[in-house]
């Protein structure tokens, strides 16, 4: 450090002890150190050896990737130092690890300042104010004009540039400024490697030449086809290769430049590209014809397909539209007629209005003429209270049907929430008798710490709890006095049930008997079939089976809103009208 010049030592201890929001700045001072010396000496060389070494120049690269919108001097700050950067590095000899100055230090120079260049031309594109945009096409060109002078100095970066995404998102704009300046940029890089194209790869190739034959297809301004123009000269200059490749992969740029472009003020350049690509095509005039007339044919029978297409969806598209007309016009007559409607049903109103009005006040004149004087106030107080009584009404008929609407849905929710529960409930119910119907599962054997502290508190309760004193004479005749009351209630309820079934079976006897009878034909009118229904003990069995067959199928086919509390019905229970059912056919037709 003890031969680096000063300034430059001192700077690079600005910089690192400065914020980053004021270092762009003082990376500025660059220029005042390098404009010091002279162009043509070594302390030049010095300077820039020093600068390198004192990271200044990774700074200055590190710096452009960054957003300078709200920076101390904004963006002319970084086209400033894109410029001191290209300096710095143009006539740079780095002694140390120069590899790594070559194959990383440059291309990352490169990589930021076309990085800078699209965050300009974004900006520029959407500013609005003309000073605004000037100021921005100026920093555009002095960042262009700062690549051009580090490529130009190191010519290896050429085919990095024309590789870059950045370059080609840049060239491949639709503005006037930005698309003459790019192709300016390419028109340098071909002047310092005219084989720049052939070292690139295919796909970078292919994008540049697509885009300069898209710029002469697609606009019209003379400066940007003169600009294309030039540089397609320039290709075919170059190299036959690339001359072979643009009369292969563009068949039409012969007629394209020959049709649009004469006569645009560039016919010199122009008419060499022509010759150039006449001489080229020379040698394939044949096979260019046969395809030219192959593609007439096809152009022609294309558009006599799509002239076809068209003619047959004429008369369907005519309909439609017509459909569509007619359909909108009876709506506008609808509204219209609806309209009227709705105005003279106002009208109307308000005459029925009025005219019971009046009628309200002559009837009211003729009784206050016929009514004495003295009963006046009285009926005009009748007729408030009346008429009070008949406005509360409806007011509170009006509410009480609004409040109806609005707890019509909670209503209905509380309905179902009722029968939910009734069902939960009924579920509940169910499964807590079957627990206490269901037998005691084995308890499993307990461990004797347990089985002792068990029996320990059994002891306790005991002796807190004493119970009545019982011999053991007495305690059996008391369980057998209990077992023979249980046998003889169990007993006579069995007798009771074989009773009650007795009496609902006759019952239905009777009634299946008074129903044949009422339902039986006259003497007269009676023949064999109906006698054998009182006699055959099958179709009366047949009739009631079929009977409580249509009885299950209805209730089947009932929604299941109606069935919700049936599921939770005990399976053992028996309903009665399954019961009648069942029982009703056991002595039909026969007397025991």
């Amino acid at each position: 450090l003890a031969t680096v010049d000063p300034r430059v030592l001192a700077l690079a201890a600005e910089v690192t002890e400065s914020r980053e929001q004021d270092i762009p700045k003082l990376l500025l001072k660059l220029k005042g150190i390098l404009d010091s010396a002279s162009l043509d000496c070594e302390e030049l060389k010095k300077i820039k050896q020093d600068t390198y070494n004192c990271d200044l120049t990774q700074y200055c690269v590190l710096v452009l990737r960054q957003d300078h919108s709200r920076r101390p001097g904004g963006w002319a700050t970084a086209a400033q130092l894109a410029e001191v950067l290209s300096h710095c590095c143009v006539g740079l000899e780095v002694k140390e690890d120069p590899e790594e100055f070559h194959q990383k230090f440059l291309p990352s120079a490169i990589d930021n300042l076309l990085f800078l260049a699209r965050r300009l031309q974004a900006r520029f594109n959407r500013a609005i104010k003309d000073e605004e945009k000037r100021d921005f096409l100026r920093w555009f060109q002095t960042v262009t004009d700062a690549i051009c002078w580090l490529f130009g100095g190191h010519s290896q970066l050429a085919a990095y540039v024309v590789q870059n995404d950045h370059f080609l998102q840049l060239l491949i704009t639709d503005d006037v400024e930005i698309t003459t300046t790019m192709m300016s940029v390419l028109h340098n890089i071909l002047k310092i490697n005219s084989s720049v194209l052939l070292q690139v790869d295919e796909k970078a190739l292919h994008s540049v030449l697509d885009e300069l034959v898209y710029k002469l297809s697609s606009t019209t301004n003379p400066v940007v086809g003169n600009a294309a123009t030039k540089l397609l000269l320039v290709v075919t200059k170059c190299c036959r290769e690339l001359l072979k490749l643009l009369t292969a992969r563009y068949k039409g740029l012969k007629g394209l430049l020959s049709k649009q472009w004469t006569g645009k003020g560039f016919d010199k350049d122009l008419t060499q590209l022509l010759d150039l690509l006449d001489l080229e095509q020379s040698s394939g005039k044949g096979e260019m014809q046969r395809q030219h007339q192959a593609a007439c044919i096809i152009q022609a029978t294309w558009r006599g397909f799509q002239t076809r297409k068209r003619l047959k969806k004429l008369p369907q598209a005519v309909i439609t539209l017509q459909r569509r007309f007619r359909a909108k016009r009876e709506q506008e007559r609808q509204h219209l007629k609806k309209q009227k409607e709705n105005e003279a049903l106002k009208l109307q109103m308000e005459l029925q209005r009025q005219k019971a009005m009046r009628h309200f006040h002559e009837r009211q004149l003729a009784l206050l003429e016929i009514i004495h004087p003295s009963q006046v106030n009285k009926y005009m107080e009748e007729m408030e209270g009346k008429s009070a009584l008949t406005i509360q009404r409806f007011w509170r008929g009006y509410r009480a049907r609004r409040k109806f609407h609005q707890q019509k849905q909670s209503l209905k929710e509380h309905k179902a929430a009722v029968v939910i529960q009734r069902a939960a409930c009924k579920f509940l119910e169910k499964r807590r008798r079957r627990r206490l119907l269901s037998p005691q599962k084995d308890l499993k054997g307990l461990p004797d710490v347990q089985r002792l502290a068990l029996k320990q508190k059994v002891d306790d309760y005991i002796k807190l709890h004493p119970a009545s004193q019982m011999s053991e004479e007495m305690s059996k005749e008391l369980h057998m006095r209990a077992q023979e009351k249980l046998a003889h209630f169990l007993l006579r309820n069995r007798v009771d049930q074989r009773a009650a079934q007795r009496r609902e079976a006759l019952l239905a006897q009777v009634n299946t008997d008074v129903e044949l009878l009422m339902n039986a034909p006259g003497l007269a009118e009676a023949t064999e079939k109906d006698l054998d229904v009182f006699v055959s003990r099958s179709v009366p069995v047949a009739t009631k089976a079929r009977e409580s067959h249509n009885t299950m199928l209805k209730y089947i086919r009932l929604p299941w809103w109606k069935k919700l509390g049936d599921e939770f019905v005990e399976d053992d229970v028996i309903p009665d009208d399954a019961l009648n059912a069942e029982l009703g056919t056991l002595f039909i037709g026969g007397r025991k």
